[in-house]
C-alpha cells in the first residue's frame, strides 16, 4: 500500500475552523463535532494549524478571562496553540505517514498547491495495519 489517499477522509467530510473565527465559534464547533483538535484552515482552504480543548481551556483563562463576551471578541489565531500538527503533501509515502501519524491523532493532507484537502486519522492507519497483521489466513 503506497497511496496514502486510501486513508483519507476528504475535506468535505472533515470538522474544521477558519482562522478568522472567534474562541467561541471555536468552543461551539468544537463542541458540535465532538473531536478534541480540529484542523485550522483560512479562507483559501489552506492549512493554517491545529486547535485543540487545551489550547481553547487556556485562551479562556488567560485571554478571555473566563467571560464569554470576551470569547465573542478574541480571534483563535491569537492564542497561543500548543502545538501544530505536521501536515503531508499527498505525494507523501507511508513511511512519512506513519512517522507523523506516531505523534499526532490526526495527519493534514495538502496538495501541491497547500491546499488543505482532508486529514487521515491515526485510528484509519491502525486499523488498516491490524487488518494487515492480524488477518485470518
Amino acid at each position: 500500500m503506497n497511496n496514502i489517499l486510501f486513508f483519507l477522509t476528504p475535506k468535505a467530510l472533515c470538522a474544521f475552523v477558519y482562522d478568522d473565527y472567534t474562541v467561541r465559534q471555536a468552543l461551539e464547533k468544537m463542541e458540535s463535532a465532538g473531536y478534541a483538535a480540529l484542523p485550522i484552515l483560512n479562507k483559501r482552504g489552506e492549512y493554517r494549524g491545529t486547535l485543540t480543548e487545551g489550547d481553547l481551556l487556556w485562551a479562556l483563562k488567560n485571554m478571555c478571562y473566563m467571560d464569554m463576551r470576551q470569547a465573542e471578541a478574541r480571534r483563535i489565531m491569537e492564542i497561543t496553540r500548543r502545538k501544530d500538527n505536521v501536515p503531508v503533501r499527498v505525494t507523501a509515502d507511508m513511511k512519512d505517514l506513519v512517522q507523523r501519524a506516531s505523534s499526532q491523532n490526526f495527519v493534514p493532507v495538502v496538495d501541491d498547491k497547500d491546499a488543505f484537502i482532508g486529514i487521515i486519522t491515526r485510528r484509519a492507519i491502525i486499523n488498516y495495519c491490524s487488518q494487515q497483521f492480524f488477518a485470518e489466513n
